[in-house]
């Protein structure tokens, strides 16, 4: 009868504490939705959800995306970006127009009402971005949009190496 090899009990790990006042995912998750909470109360009047929001951002930035274009700016499905679009049109925002070059493209045009929002909801956003960082000085702001891009190209190379890792 062969001896049975007993396995000695593994040591408990120590418990991974991560509170969360030092979790900075967890930090940045609490400001990004108290900063969309505040944009939400302000842009809510006029007839903007925050859905629509970035949508409009985008188009105001570059009119005429197609929806595939609209849904990588905004890093959104383009299921996604389809329904917000479809709101957008039922609200008068934006238009749809078939693509002249290939037909199996949509570009979203702004309306009028779509391009006016941009002077009454801007400055709404500004004011929103200004009070999150009441107190900060210019370098202090500055400094903080570095570490948040620093962050922001951590993550995206993180994510490119184990994309490379699964080829």
């Amino acid at each position: 009868m062969a001896a049975s090899t007993v396995k000695e009990p593994k040591a408990p790990q120590e418990d991974i504490a991560l509170p969360f006042d030092e979790s900075v995912g967890y930090q940045i998750r609490l400001t990004s939705r108290l900063i969309q909470r505040s944009l939400q109360h302000k842009i809510e009047p006029h007839g903007v959800t925050l859905g629509m929001w970035y949508f409009l951002r985008a188009l105001w930035h570059e009119d005429g995306m197609t929806q595939r274009e609209l849904s990588l700016v905004v890093g959104t499905m383009e299921p996604t970006t389809l329904t917000a679009i479809k709101s957008m049109e039922k609200s008068g925002l934006v238009h749809r127009v078939n693509n002249e070059d290939d037909r199996r493209k949509i570009n979203i045009y702004l309306t009028e009402r779509g391009k006016a929002l941009r002077a009454e909801l801007m400055p709404l956003a500004k004011e929103v971005v200004d009070s999150s960082v009441r107190g900060f000085s210019d370098r202090e702001r500055s400094t903080l949009l570095e570490y948040l891009k620093v962050i922001q190209d951590n993550l995206l190379a993180g994510a490119a190496d184990s994309d490379d890792s699964t080829e």
